[in-house]
């Protein structure tokens, strides 16, 4: 990417993130440029991070090679239709609005390369991932410099059909929020148990960080190294047990077959 010019539409969180993460990675500042409707945030992302700031959408995407459309979903439709007459034929659209189809997208921006992304909150500190689609005009290299793009902030995974990115939203998108819940339970239970709140809060984030770091770095899958923690008749079993009397691995597809149920609505109503 050492040559290519990125445009960012949307100068919000997600978006500076995949800013700061492409500067780190040794891009120069005047390769990247981005809008945004805010006077205050504009002044901000660019004394954060040295790249030139546009009022005007047509004019940040002047001589860019890649574009990333970073705006609410709500916004897509009227974003991408006053964007269509300013487009290169080269040009490749990257989209990380949730629930926004490509048939959509390329209903309002015309025939573009163009490829679909759902990436997760974690991309803020680096450690995202993020689910893409490319549909079939976009080129080899377009597909490696999506993907660059994307791994500046964490890793990247490629799905064979537009259906599996609500699966994606389903898994990683919301994803930090089940863990997050996850983490708030224990802690509130460990507080039930007689623990201080703070001591059992550190506690609970400890232990979730430590075993995410367990389950990335092992060469098993999680259920081996579940199974390899839990001692017969031992507290862990006890609790194992009381989670799946409970329905634990039902209710978990339960919820995210509602998220990706979810993801699939919005692209109705927010779609053509």
């Amino acid at each position: 990417m050492s040559k290519t010019r990125i445009a960012f539409i949307g100068a919000g969180n997600m978006a500076t993130s995949l800013i700061g993460g492409l500067l780190a990675k040794g891009l120069d500042a005047a390769q990247i440029r981005a809008s945004d409707p805010g006077a205050e945030t504009r002044a901000k992302v660019a004394a954060e991070h040295g790249i030139e700031l546009f009022a005007d959408n047509a004019q940040a995407i002047q001589g860019a090679d890649v574009i990333v459309i970073a705006v609410k979903p709500q916004a897509m439709k009227a974003v991408c239709q006053a964007l269509r007459p300013h487009l290169l034929p080269h040009q490749l659209l990257v989209s990380i609005a949730a629930g926004i189809t490509c048939a959509s997208l390329l209903n309002w921006l015309g025939s573009q390369p163009l490829v679909r992304c759902m990436p997760n909150t974690p991309a803020l500190l680096g450690k995202g991932v993020s689910g893409l689609y490319a549909t079939a005009d976009v080129s080899t290299e377009q597909r490696q410099l999506a993907e660059q793009l994307l791994s500046a902030v964490g890793i990247v995974v490629w799905v064979e059909t537009e259906a599996q990115i609500d699966a994606v939203t389903a898994v990683s998108g919301s994803g930090p929020a089940y863990f997050f819940l996850l983490i708030e339970a224990m802690t509130d239970a460990g507080v039930k148990l007689g623990l201080p709140r703070e001591v059992a809060k550190q506690l609970a984030e400890q232990t979730a960080l430590g075993a995410a770091h367990m389950a990335v770095s092992s060469d098993v899958d999680a259920a081996e190294l579940r199974r390899r923690v839990t001692s017969p008749a031992g507290t862990t079993e006890a609790a194992i047990k009381s989670f799946q009397a409970d329905g634990f691995a039902t209710m978990v597809e339960k919820a995210l077959s509602a998220a990706a149920h979810r993801s699939a609505e919005m692209a109705e109503q927010l779609g053509q």
